[in-house]
């Protein structure tokens, strides 16, 4: 009985988030649901910060799909790759979307380090599935990030420049069209926060991602 006990209090602690891992907790979640109710293989796993994890309508806006949610809010690219084992590679993905590299340019990081990360990230699934599409979302212009748009575009540019030269990565651009006449960002498409998308910006997000979810 104590040596039981003893061993679920290891386990808890294990599980607890940590100043260097704050998203276990979350992910954690994941692979519960995950022997609750294990996702069919061969879908098109979503993954990334904020803007992933708050699209509770992805399966619906892309029906016949087989898209699967796990986003974690507030994770970095880094965050994404160091989960590929966990809550990627197990469901054998037919194709992996990426959303993230937005906080880690608030947090300071430079397009080059964008670049590297999304690198490493494209390295991690492949270890795996070797064969196995992926796609970059590029950065979002949220209008409380402004001062980081010119890094933005920067990063962007940089991962479409390096998918060209990698067979089977492709970028999607949702930075220029989430922006108005006036060169600004829409207002419309986003929350109070100005920080995080509305379902007007998950309508537009569907009509431009879906078209990159074919296997070529």
């Amino acid at each position: 009985m104590l040596l039981a006990f003893a061993l679920f209090a290891i386990n808890a602690h294990a599980q607890r988030p940590t100043a260097s891992d704050p998203w276990e907790s979350e992910i954690h979640q994941f692979e519960i649901a995950d022997r609750a109710h294990a996702p069919k293989p061969g879908g098109i796993v979503f993954i990334g910060s904020s803007s992933i994890r708050m699209w509770t309508t992805l399966s619906e806006d892309l029906p016949g799909r087989n898209a699967l949610n796990r986003g974690f809010g507030g994770s970095r690219i880094a965050d994404a790759t160091r989960y590929v084992p966990r809550i990627v590679s197990p469901y054998r993905p037919r194709m992996v979307v990426l959303y993230a590299g937005d906080n880690d340019i608030e947090e300071g990081a430079s397009a080059q380090q964008v670049l590297e990360d999304f690198k490493a990230f494209v390295a991690a699934v492949r270890k795996d599935a070797p064969r196995t599409p992926i796609v970059f979302i590029s950065i979002k212009p949220s209008p409380s990030r402004a001062r980081n748009f010119g890094i933005m575009r920067l990063a962007n540019a940089m991962v479409r420049a390096y998918a060209l030269t990698k067979h089977g990565v492709r970028t999607v651009d949702v930075f220029d069209p989430m922006l108005g006449k006036d060169g600004q960002p829409r207002e419309e498409l986003f929350g109070p926060d100005r920080l995080h998308m509305n379902a007007s910006g998950y309508q537009l997000w569907t009509s431009i991602i879906a078209p990159a979810l074919t296997s070529r």
